[in-house]
């Protein structure tokens, strides 16, 4: 039987613990569950395995350019500078936790399927790179939390908490998605859903007499933002000249020049611009990568969840809600950015210093995404206003969320990357938390916690999103009677035109 025991060996060392090629098995069984023949069947595998080597190639190239970005703010600050990038920190969990990671996401999604099937919340996400940040966050605080030799009780939890994660949040964020699409057809699935929320909620409280964003109309000259590749390169190359420059004056040159190994000011300063431009190459790699990825996972995975789960509402990535306020996500996009600014000096000036919190730097990719969306829900219950305070709020969120998730993260600061969205802030650091009484407690908690968040989403899903509660009503009200009131002035002065012309001749 030792030829049993080298086979069994093989496959689990080689082949399951490569987190490019389980990805790759799971997508081929969700293909032939789906009855695919079997060149789709190899081909969607195959593209599935490479988008996660592809991943790891642009990983690579990001770590390379945040390294010494990380090195020249601990220099020229004395604090830690921390990038969050979702893409950048999965991608380099992927080496120590991919295999268990893997495990989480395909077992968390059939947890999905069961409570979306047995539950009154009938979200099925599918935003599957939101999907795998999510497991791997959840097995990395697992793993840490409940230490060595527990791998089977951290892939039933992480498995157990991202279903859990996975129907709550869209049922949570559903009223303002459905005042902004105007019906109940989909969702929204994405772990940016607290800053969305919030902004909601800004917008109804403060733009209650603001009209739409919808009515501005934009310079062409700032639309190219809208491009995530170049608003990430362009941020990077913001913030390496700030810090080089900031670098040169604060520092003694040689001490400054010997950290980018420059012969000069001039080179130094070239230095960090090709080093912020290779951060946009390599996001834009990894980009490629999760996209070859779920081109082939996410269609199994869409397959087997309509006929597992009939009646289900597809929970979508964020900018399916982009057409419905374009002006909202540029002003979102730039409130956003402005607040993760303010929230980054208030880190530097008081909460780094008080409690040890990492400087959280602006990353262009969360606040574009999460800050466009942001702005769209805001525009939704408040008008300009409320994309430009929703936008704002949500970039304080995914600035100071971060910083407190980094204590959880522990190591994977020092890599200077941290994951970005709200929702895996505010999630980690309660998983997180819940784990410091030890592996025993810390089990119990968080299954206590992911039946507190079903039954307050089953509840919340009854009583408000059932019952038809509709967030901005009264700005509904508002914008109904003024346009009432401004067809009527038209009216009025139709009349007075005519009746100013002359009579026609007799």
């Amino acid at each position: 039987m030792d030829w049993l025991v080298v086979v069994l060996n093989f496959i689990g060392q080689q082949i399951l613990n490569v987190p490019a090629y389980l990805i790759g098995i799971i997508t081929a069984a969700g293909l032939i569950a789906l009855r695919r023949n079997s060149g789709q069947v190899i081909g969607g595998a195959l593209k599935a395995a490479l988008g996660f080597f592809i991943l790891g190639v642009g990983a690579t190239v990001v770590t390379g350019s945040l390294d010494p970005l990380g090195k020249l703010i601990l220099t020229v600050t004395g604090a830690q500078g921390v990038i969050p990038t979702n893409e950048v920190i999965t991608a380099m969990a992927q080496e120590q936790f991919g295999a268990q990671s893997a495990y989480v996401l395909t077992f968390g999604f059939l947890i999905m399927l069961v409570l979306a099937r047995f539950t009154p919340l009938k979200y099925v996400f599918l935003t599957g790179h939101h999907m795998v940040f999510m497991a791997t966050m959840l097995t990395v605080i697992l793993s840490v939390g409940l230490g060595q030799g527990l791998d089977w009780l951290m892939v039933l939890l992480g498995a157990v908490l991202l279903g859990v994660i996975m129907v709550v949040m869209p049922a949570f964020l559903h009223p303002w998605t459905k005042k902004i699409t105007g019906n109940d057809t989909i969702a929204i699935g994405h772990f940016g859903s607290l800053g969305y929320i919030a902004a909601g909620a800004v917008g109804q409280a403060t733009g209650k007499r603001s009209k739409s964003a919808e009515d501005i109309q934009f310079p062409q000259g700032l639309k190219f933002l809208r491009d995530s590749m170049v608003a990430t390169s362009l941020s990077m190359v913001l913030i390496y000249m700030v810090f080089t420059i900031w670098g040169l004056i604060a520092l003694p040159p040689a001490k400054a020049l010997a950290l980018f190994d420059a012969a000069d000011a001039g080179a130094f300063i070239m230095a960090g611009f090709k080093q912020a431009l290779m951060f946009g190459v390599g996001v834009a790699v990894i980009l490629y990568g999760v996209r070859t990825v779920l081109g082939e996972l996410v269609p199994a995975f869409q397959g087997i969840a309509a006929k597992v789960v009939p009646g289900a509402k597809a929970a979508l990535d964020i900018p399916i809600v982009f057409p419905f306020g374009a002006n909202a996500v540029l002003i979102g996009f730039l409130s956003s950015f402005t607040g993760g600014l303010i929230a980054l000096g208030v880190l530097a000036i008081w909460l780094n210093p008080a409690f040890g919190l990492a400087l959280i730097l602006p990353g262009m990719v969360p606040h574009f995404f999460t800050g466009g969306g942001a702005g769209v829900y805001g525009n939704a219950t408040g008008g300009r206003r409320g994309a430009m305070l929703g936008g704002f709020v949500n970039g304080i969120i995914i600035t100071i969320l971060p910083a407190i998730l980094l204590l959880v993260l522990g190591k994977f600061g020092l890599a200077n990357s941290t994951f970005g969205d709200a929702d895996f802030g505010w999630f980690g650091t309660l998983i997180g938390v819940s784990l410091s009484g030890g592996p025993a407690v810390g089990a119990v908690l968080t299954i206590l916690i992911a039946t507190a968040l079903v039954t307050a989403a089953i509840i919340f899903q009854r009583r408000v999103v059932d019952a038809g509660w509709v967030p901005g009503a009264k700005r509904d009200a508002w914008l109904a009677e003024a346009k009432e009131a401004e067809t009527k002035a038209k009216t009025k002065e139709s009349e007075k035109a005519v009746a100013k012309q002359p009579s026609p001749a007799a």
